[in-house]
């Protein structure tokens, strides 16, 4: 069963500096039909003016994922941490036993675009961490990039849940394809353009909920098309 979660259905929270729109419940925006899916707990997607942000703010018990698509986000955090994150890098923050940390939009000039992506934890308590690998546009182009797995095989970055994420860029009639085990469930998320999902058409900002299928295919709808696929306990 696929089950499309319309972009134009998502929470939105607009308070001129940031622009943001929420696949499940974040925040003053609440929907009890949409409060994560398997150990998927949060994609914003956040559009920061420049010279803007998050200031220092706390964390518990939560992986997360940031994706850049457009601009550069600076990142610091208690941990020592400093950090630029451009296209191409994904970062992760484990907030274990407590984080604190702020997000800035790292230019002066331009916006910066970005997915924050939150996973539960496969338990709590961890030491927090930091880790950020950057994946070039040949690694993801017409192929899925794994970028996040709970072993940090094959250079991805290490998550501490049973789930794994996939990044790939796709051009008119490129396909990918995707088996899913027994056991899983999926979760697609268009980060930008189009594609179609075992022929549903997908747009910018689109989700789909994956349950109870085996064979996936993800073909490119538009010139810039690129999506991510998350792998995780059903």
């Amino acid at each position: 069963m696929i089950t499309i979660r319309p972009a134009s259905d998502r929470g939105v929270a607009n308070f001129g500096w940031l622009d943001s729109r929420h696949s499940f419940s974040f925040g003053s925006y609440y929907d009890p039909e949409h409060m994560g899916f398997s150990s998927l707990r949060v994609i914003n997607e956040d559009k920061v003016q420049p010279g803007q942000g998050f200031g220092a703010h706390g964390h518990r018990d939560m992986e997360i994922i940031s994706y850049v698509l457009d601009g550069a986000l600076e990142h610091k955090d208690s941990i020592g941490t400093g950090a630029v994150i451009y296209p191409g890098d994904v970062q992760r923050m484990s907030a274990g036993t407590g984080i604190r940390h702020s997000e800035f939009n790292f230019s002066q000039s331009d916006p910066v675009h970005f997915l924050q992506i939150w996973i539960l934890p496969n338990r709590s308590g961890i030491e927090p961490g930091y880790e950020q690998i950057h994946f070039s546009s040949e690694d993801k182009q017409g192929q899925l990039r794994l970028v996040a797995s709970s072993d940090g095989r094959d250079g991805s970055v290490t998550i501490h849940q049973d789930a794994e994420l996939y990044a790939s860029t796709l051009k008119p009639g490129d396909t990918v394809s995707y088996s899913l085990k027994p056991d899983r469930a999926a979760w697609v998320q268009v980060a930008r353009g189009a594609i179609t999902l075992n022929g549903q058409t997908l747009a910018a900002g689109d989700g789909a909920a994956i349950t109870n299928e085996v064979a996936l295919e993800l073909t490119g709808a538009s010139d810039d098309a690129e999506v991510l696929l998350f792998d995780l306990a059903a």
